[in-house]
């Protein structure tokens, strides 16, 4: 699928308007359901071939942040033949308590895969966790960069960030 194509479909498919509550405490006219594009088979695969060209040479695991990155870095996996991993926005209470579902080994490369990024608040305390645990994560990926800070939070602690569209080149794409 065209890139232009596969922006007019993800917005016709994920684009609200109304009154929204962000993550990061904001308000916003809009939102993008990201659930609407991910649960589609038809925009998943289109939008995983997209992420596939933002990632870097050599890595050694995807890391699907909970709950919107799971489906795109699953997709990944199989596209790529690459081992994922699961991240939660909390370790379990339970079981193995784990917050990194998935074998890893210290000292392993990680590209964390996400949805849409606004501030990227949660992916940078996910990320900080992941490093504790001892793996190197230097590179994250999205399907939607909204341009609203994210990419300098990332910056800060030393992540690129590569999304398969920004706010404005969706719209621009999309015919807005």
């Amino acid at each position: 699928m065209e890139k232009a194509e596969l922006a007019r479909r993800v917005k016709a498919a994920s684009f609200l308007t109304g009154e929204f509550r962000l993550r990061s405490g904001k308000t916003s006219s809009f939102y993008l359901d990201k659930y609407r594009f991910e649960s589609e088979p038809l925009l998943l695969a289109a939008l995983v071939d997209e992420l596939r060209k933002l990632l870097p040479a050599s890595f050694d695991k995807l890391a699907g942040l909970e709950l919107g990155g799971i489906p795109l870095a699953t997709g990944l996996s199989l596209r790529l033949r690459k081992p994922c991993l699961y991240v939660r926005k909390a370790a379990k209470t339970y079981g193995t308590c784990n917050l990194v579902e998935g074998g890893f080994s210290r000292g392993e490369k990680a590209v964390v895969v996400e949805d849409v990024i606004t501030t990227a608040g949660q992916v940078c305390a996910s990320i900080r966790e992941m490093r504790k645990l001892g793996l190197v994560v230097e590179h994250v990926v999205c399907v939607i960069d909204r341009q609203q800070g994210g990419s300098q939070s990332l910056k800060e602690i030393g992540c690129s960030l590569g999304s398969a569209f920004t706010l404005g080149e969706l719209h621009r794409l999309a015919g807005d």
